[in-house]
């Protein structure tokens, strides 16, 4: 499958640390790339093959995917498979691949949500795009409102025995959602290995309700990976004097310029000083927030982060080099960590 242009770092293993997740066997590292921005037909592959063999050679061996990430929809998952073919594919066995089907993908009544029809095609297209005979995880990449849960679980029971997976996982669903379906995969013999959410310090719906999503993970024994940490930029020191013209505010993906009130960058900026106080920056101490230890329910197993560059990459992964809080330290983040109504993947 690969050739051995590329071999990786003989010590990739010895700093970044390793989670298990749930009760299962499967452990990730802390930190986990995903390839949601940056892996489609608009980033140079050389960029591309740049951050991926960086990652893997700092411990990162699971990478996130979904049919529809891109530009244009499945371009990631190709160029992914490229990738594998060009070096990294020798590894296979130490990585973590993960893939995702819920969103739209083609047209017609069957192209994206929940139903059997949908989410074995277009794992079955996954796999095609990647070249691989299987992903580690697959998931249900948001819950349908129309369709059975026991259909949509069944799918990803069937994804599992037939080979294709190796693991299933759910993301965005509500914590009531998640003890159905961890419930009904249970029942198929199938456990729910993870969820998927958005979480950070701006983001924090995951500690609501009674009970809340984590302790829901807990009693059922799944872990959890948190999407988005940096809130899609905004804990970052890219916002503080403004929008930079090549940001992602500016261009409009999935953050605009009208998010970024001067409320919100105030408490961005209070972070911003606590992170300093910290020795880290904040993207740093907004990853290292996210896999702190929780009072309530189950710790985080992993924070999925994106990256552009491999500047960015290493500044982030950074993170794992002081992942202690203080109690001052958590109470005066909590001053400014508060709910900001920037969750895009919220049920209505």
């Amino acid at each position: 499958m690969a050739n051995m242009t590329f071999s990786a770092a003989e010590n990739r293993y010895e700093s970044m640390p390793y989670r298990r997740v749930g009760r299962s066997g499967l452990k990730l590292p802390a930190v986990s790339l995903g390839l949601w921005h940056n892996f489609g037909d608009d980033k140079r592959f050389e960029e591309q093959q740049a951050i991926l063999r960086r990652a893997f050679d700092l411990g990162v061996n699971h990478f996130d995917l979904a049919n529809n990430y891109g530009p244009p929809d499945g371009s990631a998952e190709t160029n992914f498979g490229r990738h594998l073919k060009d070096g990294l594919g020798a590894y296979r066995d130490e990585l973590v691949i993960s893939t995702k089907a819920g969103y739209y993908m083609w047209p017609g009544p069957y192209g994206e949500w929940g139903s059997r029809k949908y989410m074995l095609s277009s794992l079955d297209a996954s796999l095609q795009r990647m070249g691989l005979d299987y992903v580690d995880i697959f998931y249900s990449h948001r819950p349908d409102p129309e369709t059975p849960m026991e259909e949509t679980m069944g799918a990803l029971d069937t994804a599992v025995r037939s080979g294709k997976a190796l693991y299933a996982g759910i993301s965005s669903y509500t914590p009531e959602q998640t003890l159905e379906a961890a419930r009904i995969l249970n029942d198929l013999g199938t456990p729910l290995l993870i969820h998927q959410p958005s979480y950070s310090m701006l983001n924090r719906w995951t500690e609501n309700g009674s009970p809340n999503l984590y302790e829901a993970l807990e009693k059922v024994g799944a872990g959890s990976i948190a999407f988005s940490p940096l809130a899609q930029g905004m804990l970052t020191d890219r916002y503080l004097k403004g929008v930079p013209a090549d940001s992602r505010a500016a261009k409009e993906r999935f953050l605009s310029e009208e998010a970024l009130t001067e409320e919100k960058m105030n408490r961005v900026r209070g972070l911003n000083q606590i992170a300093a106080g910290r020795g880290q920056t904040l993207a740093q101490m907004a990853v290292a927030w996210i896999l702190r230890d929780q009072p309530r329910g189950s710790a985080v197993t992993s924070a999925l982060i994106g990256a552009s560059s491999v500047r960015q990459l290493e500044d982030t992964l950074s993170a794992v080099n002081n992942l202690g809080f203080s109690s001052d330290e958590l109470t005066a983040i909590d001053e400014f960590a508060v709910e900001s109504d920037i969750n895009l993947w919220a049920q209505p």
